[in-house]
């Protein structure tokens, strides 16, 4: 992990980036004698390292990652969700978002820990993550919790999107991400990459939990009847940070860091690493769909310009949870409790909203499609 006494290289800029990736990936592939299919499943064979017990231990988590999801949402956070007195639109997205915030929050908890805390020096020094590279070797039991947490958990995810969570706009994006996601912590592991697969895990799950932050003060600012700002103050503060944090980590240091390491540095340290082009298509098609969400923040720092309402720009319109929202935000903090015409819009609220049945349990008013 020392890497043989090398100096730190400075990170590179966008420029020397975008040339020098593009120039050594262009030389690989020209050097690239037989490549093919044969080939790929030769190399596959020779350098793929897994066992049947990490298949079984993968398959158990991410099994139990669901079932502790449901049993926390019914003994926990729906018992919260009703005992804040939310909107029914907002109490039947918070569990979603409770639950992603205790796992992103432990989850980056623990990559911190590994490349701050720790002896290795992936972050401040990328290109040692393929130092003393060899195939087959072994993984470090702390980096290997790691993968076990993470990889199940997105394997419970891709399930949890389509079956649990709230049907959005980029919904069939992120069934697409965590497929991506889950095949770069599976062949990253088995091909010994784990050491650049942390410094990834690192850099995207800090969003995730500002997100999450975000949108339970989104849901908790209008509650019981009243209006409370403390709650609206948090959304905003979490909204600046996740949007700032979000080119930050995965438009800035995510390409400079990790995408530089994959394309140069890696066949610098090991000139015949296996399956360069395809960890490399992977990451670079996690790279856009960074892009792709980053339009939505961007649409979003537009809307907050123009004193528009915080909410999340991918979910669907929901007319009357909107309308019901509207009302609530209106009333003065200082008023009391509200009268008894305000009580009975809200049981109407929820009688419509329970006519819903399968809307109201997802939170939206569309049906699922991918």
């Amino acid at each position: 992990m020392d890497g043989g006494g090398m100096d730190v290289e400075p990170m590179p800029g966008y420029v020397e980036l975008i040339s020098r990736a593009s120039s050594v990936m262009l030389g690989a592939w020209r050097d690239c004698r037989g490549c093919g299919l044969q080939l790929s499943r030769q190399t596959l064979l020779e350098n793929a390292y897994i066992t049947w017990t990490e298949i079984f231990l993968f398959f158990f988590c991410a099994f139990l990652f669901t079932q502790v999801r449901r049993g926390l949402t019914e003994c926990l956070f729906k018992p919260l969700s009703q005992w804040c007195r939310l909107l029914p639109k907002d109490a039947a997205k918070m569990p979603e978002s409770t639950w992603k915030l205790v796992f992103y929050s432990m989850s980056w908890s623990y990559s911190t820990y590994l490349l701050f805390f720790s002896s290795y020096s992936f972050f401040h020094d990328p290109p040692s993550v393929f130092y003393n590279w060899k195939s087959g070797m072994s993984v470090p039991t702390d980096i290997a919790i790691a993968y076990l947490i993470q990889g199940s958990f997105y394997g419970h995810s891709i399930y949890a999107t389509v079956y649990m969570d709230a049907w959005r706009k980029d919904s069939a994006v992120m069934v697409v991400h965590h497929i991506i996601t889950l095949a770069l912590i599976i062949f990253s592991y088995a091909f010994r990459y784990h050491n650049v697969g942390i410094l990834v895990l690192f850099l995207h799950d800090i969003n995730d939990i500002q997100l999450e932050f975000t949108k339970l003060n989104i849901y908790l600012k209008a509650r019981g009847g009243s209006y409370y700002l403390l709650n609206d103050v948090l959304s905003n503060m979490g909204s600046v940070s996740f949007s700032i944090t979000w080119f930050w980590f995965r438009l800035y240091w995510f390409p400079l860091k990790v995408l530089y390491a994959t394309c140069v540095s890696s066949l610098q340290s090991v000139p015949s690493i296996p399956f360069y082009f395809f960890f490399n298509t992977l990451l670079l098609a996690l790279l856009l769909m960074n892009i792709y969400w980053f339009l939505f923040i961007v649409i979003f720092v537009v809307k907050v310009l123009k004193m528009k309402e915080v909410n999340d720009v991918r979910e669907y319109e929901d007319e009357d949870g909107a309308k019901a929202a509207a009302g609530l935000l209106k009333r003065p903090q200082a008023e009391n409790g509200g009268g008894g015409g305000d009580d009975d819009d809200d049981d109407d609220a929820g009688r419509h909203n329970s006519a819903q049945g399968k809307q109201v349990q997802n939170g939206i008013t569309k049906d699922k499609h991918l």
